[in-house]
């Protein structure tokens, strides 16, 4: 491994979140000139913008046949989104309050979708079929979004959008640079997504570990960035529920629109690894299915929750380097996971899922 992968990495990294940012504000600008509310704004159009790395290295990665990459993108990123992003942005903010309408509404999106993206992925593979499926989910899912927000919009939560994705300062810019940002953010995310995963091959060769354990960590973190920027700029700032709503809307974003997208261009059905099968779609899974009592419980992530989080992000990963260099400690390592580290961890769901079932609903 060269200089040259360092570079291509870091450079690759830095064109996809450039690339997203100016697609988001390019995207933004131009449908607040038509007219659409902040909040429309900011359930499809932010929340497919944080997505658009993943989709951009999903895509290229499968069209390079480095299947493996593709998946894990999707996957890590989920588990990361869940479990980093929201556990630091919990960290940072002193705890993250979550809106009624995410409990009762987008955890269980959430949750439903990594159980059907799990069975889809049973048989071993993603066909174009299925991936149709997903995409067919995702219209249906932003057009029933737009909707209900468009009936239930009130002006605090208006006013919560225009902050978060500063609609004044997107109006005061003119067509041709709408146009320009946006043709910039493709550019960028395509090239973006190019290099990364040309640096990630060779990282993987180099040392010796799977594309998959690349594309679950290095790849899936790099293309989470957005995502890691707007939850803890969001927590520090002290808004109410952008933190939260955004990663959980990336989540659904990458299985819906990544995933499905990914399966139905590429060229044959996409080959699911038996270690994503065993170890990181139920990963995935299992941190979408702790968000619900952690959120019910007091309608906020505490800042102990957060660490929580964090830690077991520290811990899957650890996992996953133990497992991939067949290192002598793995087996000590999964005696502790299974016997003291998930109990504990059960345990710990279930009396929150206990007061959050006892308590009262906000007003």
């Amino acid at each position: 491994m060269g200089a040259g992968t360092v570079v291509f990495f870091v450079v690759g990294v830095i064109a996809l979140v450039g690339g997203a940012e100016g697609l988001v504000r390019g995207a933004s600008d131009l449908a607040t000139r038509f007219g659409l509310s902040s909040v429309v704004i900011g359930l499809t159009v932010v929340a497919f913008g944080t997505s658009a790395p993943e989709l951009a290295v999903s895509i290229g990665a499968a069209l390079r046949d480095e299947i493996d990459i593709a998946i894990g993108n999707v996957v890590g990123s989920n588990i990361a989104n869940v479990l980093l992003v929201l556990g630091l942005a919990a960290v940072v903010g002193g705890g993250l309050t979550v809106a009624q309408r995410i409990v009762r509404i987008d955890v269980p999106i959430m949750i439903g979708v990594s159980v059907l993206v799990f069975v889809l992925a049973l048989d071993g593979e993603l066909g174009r079929l299925e991936g149709a499926l997903l995409v067919a989910l995702l219209i249906g899912y932003v057009t029933w979004t737009v909707r209900s927000a468009r009936r239930e919009q009130a002006p605090a939560i208006e006013a919560e959008y225009e902050e978060a994705i500063e609609v004044e300062e997107f109006a005061a810019t003119g067509l041709a640079t709408e146009l320009g940002l946006i043709a910039a953010g493709l550019v960028g995310l395509v090239i973006g997504s190019q290099l990364l995963v040309s640096a990630a091959t060779d990282v993987a060769e180099a040392i010796g570990v799977s594309e998959l354990v690349i594309g679950l960590t290095v790849v899936a973190v790099g293309t989470s960035l957005p995502e890691i920027a707007t939850s803890v700029l969001a927590a520090a700032r002290g808004e109410r529920d952008i933190a939260v709503g955004n990663a959980v809307g990336s989540n659904i974003f990458n299985l819906l629109a990544v995933l499905g997208i990914t399966a139905a261009v590429s060229p044959s059905p996409l080959p699911v690894a038996d270690g994503a099968l065993n170890v990181d779609l139920p990963v995935m899974l299992a941190a979408a299915i702790a968000c619900l009592p952690m959120f019910a419980n007091g309608y906020e992530l505490k800042r102990w929750e957060g660490a929580v989080f964090v830690t077991l992000y520290a811990a899957y990963v650890g996992w996953l380097v133990l497992d991939a260099n067949d290192h002598p400690a793995r087996d000590g390592y999964v005696w502790t996971m299974l016997y003291v580290v998930v109990p504990t961890t059960v345990l710990a769901l279930t009396v929150a899922a206990y007061r959050a079932v006892r308590q009262p609903s906000p007003p």
